[in-house]
């Protein structure tokens, strides 16, 4: 890879209803650095406001999804800022992705090869990950005395807390892809060569839905996992006040009746 190739390319597909994101550092098994944290969270924000946008997939070029932050540039970092010099900021972040960037369309990671911290968090942060059979997956930042209790904090509600404890607590070793699929990280093990054609099938469906209810459904989903059972049944009445009036409405009740697909514009 040349040095003027983009950290992150993004294609769009189905006249820009679904976006894929790959990460483009496969000489460096695709570790964050180079700006790429900065990248991604530019593009997550560009598809969140993009009226056309429905769903993204998160991929990667090569032969891992991510093996996690640069660690030769973590450590150039630190040893500058020990000699007290200037270092500019890390780049943004956006964990837990849906509520810190208020993005509530729906996102799917399909991994390849390894998704280890920095790139498990990558995997964490969409609503659904499917795996090829190579895949991967572990949390090894106590090995290494490094940060990164901050992204695990939302890993319970995945995979709840024994699960999470073996992966963060107990970080010596990692999981096969059909481990990860037994404890609930992973949707879907597929084999390498039908990844992508298993994630756009994932996407695809997504378009037969009506985009506002299934942003509605996201939101109680994440928001309620945290509320009780009466506070989160008010906050489900509360945000589906927004589909009265609507076309779609309309709509999806007519296409039921008349035993056909609704054709939804989201108004």
């Amino acid at each position: 890879m040349t040095a003027k190739e983009p950290v992150l390319i993004v294609e769009k597909h189905r006249d820009g209803k679904v976006w894929v994101m790959k990460m483009n550092r496969p000489h460096r098994l695709n570790a964050i650095g180079e700006g790429m944290m900065g990248q991604l969270t530019k593009t997550w924000k560009e598809f969140r406001d993009d009226p056309v946008a429905r769903v993204a997939i998160l991929a990667a070029n090569g032969r891992a999804f991510s093996a996690g932050m640069d660690l030769k540039e973590g450590a150039e970092r630190i040893e500058r800022l020990a000699r007290g010099e200037a270092v500019p900021p890390m780049d943004d972040r956006w964990i837990p992705l849906s509520e810190s960037l208020d993005m509530w369309k729906p996102t799917i990671a399909a991994v390849n090869g390894y998704a280890l911290a920095g790139g498990f968090m990558f995997a964490m942060q969409c609503d659904i990950r499917i795996a090829s059979e190579d895949a991967e997956f572990g949390v090894p930042e106590v090995r290494w005395n490094r940060a990164g209790g901050q992204w695990m904090t939302c890993m319970t509600r995945i995979i709840g807390l024994g699960h999470a404890a073996e992966l963060c607590m107990w970080g010596d070793g990692r999981i096969s892809a059909r481990r990860a699929y037994e404890i609930g990280l992973v949707n879907r093990v597929v084999p390498k060569d039908k990844l992508v054609e298993e994630a756009m099938a994932w996407a695809d469906r997504m378009l037969l839905l009506a985009p506002r209810s299934v942003m509605n459904v996201k939101r109680c989903l994440y928001r309620g996992y945290y509320m009780s059972p009466l506070d989160g049944e008010a906050f489900g009445k509360a945000v589906e006040q927004n589909l009265a009036g609507m076309e779609d409405s309309v709509e999806g009740s007519r296409a039921f009746e008349e035993g056909r697909p609704p054709v939804y514009k989201n108004r």
